[in-house]
């Protein structure tokens, strides 16, 4: 895919930012020696957006900040397999995935066929391209689970999705910052407000349950679930290779 130009001063400060964001995030695997190639680089609707490759990992940056690559998947599967586990056994129950990310949530969503229909939100169109555009880098992941007759791509951004969107959801996962305390863009902080949380308990099912992805723990946002209505609220840890555990939030609206 072809990538924008950007005057030389640009591109160096974007270069240094994104060879520093791998370690500045707890979520980042190993990853191979020598610098990465940049496959493609936008100024989407919230900033830049870069695809990199290194080695045979693919990672996305945005706005100079590691978010996800392809090394492991781990956590992004828990996240949808803890909130298949909250929910009171009903039949074909509904999720929407926020955030499309490098797809390994959709895939593993997909893959499960206790799930009905599944619903991913992602505001990036880039993002969508290198899933669906012509050679999309992550199509060996995403193809099969994207024909999947019970998927959608809403290109959307979450919080107005959740707020205008008709029906309801059984499932909220949610991926789309390093954690409710990490955030990509400061736009992104409103979802994990008592207004964006509200929006989510209003977008769920009676029992249904919301599960929110983050780099570290964090009690403030547990306090917040309570405080908007949630019930059952827990924290899961998921082991690292190094660092911090990941985990995943889970909160359920009241049946």
């Amino acid at each position: 895919m072809p990538t924008p130009p950007e005057a030389p001063e640009a591109r160096e400060a974007a270069e240094a930012a994104e060879a520093a964001a791998p370690e500045a995030s707890a979520a980042v695997r190993a990853a191979p020696p020598g610098p990465p190639e940049v496959l493609d680089r936008r100024e989407g609707p919230y900033g830049e957006v870069v695809l990199r490759r290194h080695g045979d990992l693919l990672q996305i940056i945005a706005n100079g900040c590691f978010l996800m690559d392809t090394s492991d998947g781990r956590s992004e599967r828990l996240l949808v397999d803890h909130a298949l586990a909250a929910l009171d056994g009903r039949a074909r129950p509904t999720l929407l995935v926020g955030g499309l990310g490098v797809g390994f949530s959709l895939a593993h969503a997909a893959a499960q066929h206790r799930w009905g229909r599944i619903t991913v939100v992602e505001r990036e169109p880039a993002v969508i391209d290198w899933h669906t555009g012509p050679g999309a880098p992550f199509a060996h992941l995403t193809a099969r689970p994207l024909a999947d007759p019970r998927t959608r791509v809403v290109r959307a951004d979450l919080i107005a999705h959740l707020r205008d969107a008709d029906g309801r959801y059984d499932a909220l996962c949610l991926d789309i910052d390093n954690g409710p305390d990490w955030t990509v863009t400061d736009d992104n902080a409103g979802l994990y407000s008592p207004r964006g949380l509200a929006a989510c308990l209003a977008r769920l099912t009676p029992g249904g349950v919301l599960a929110v992805w983050s780099a570290r723990p964090s009690p403030g946002f547990e306090e917040r679930l309570r405080r908007t209505g949630f019930q059952k609220v827990r924290t899961e840890q998921i082991p690292v290779p190094r660092g911090v555990p990941d985990v995943v939030h889970l909160a359920v609206r009241a049946g």
